[in-house]
């Protein structure tokens, strides 16, 4: 792992488990592939509060970006690609 995967992982690093797993599946399975506006969106995605980010995710919540909806849209649905 790079100086700035590493970094990225330990952004990662939430204060709830699920938090952690759900960028965490983001960061390992679709990151090495995502163009740059997708990297910079879940640069600014994890720079987000967990209240708010575990409200993107639930469902209970969007962002206004639609760059960083698109991830979420992706984390929420990753069981079904």
């Amino acid at each position: 792992m790079n100086t700035g995967s590493a970094r990225l992982r330990w952004r990662c690093r939430r204060g709830m488990r699920e938090l952690d797993q759900l960028l965490g599946w983001w960061l390992e399975t679709r990151y090495p592939q995502a163009d740059n506006v997708e990297k910079a969106a879940f640069s600014t995605l994890i720079e987000e509060q967990d209240p708010q980010l575990w409200d993107w995710l639930s469902g209970r919540d969007a962002p206004q970006n639609p760059d960083v909806r698109r991830i979420i849209d992706e984390i929420r649905n990753r069981d079904r690609v």
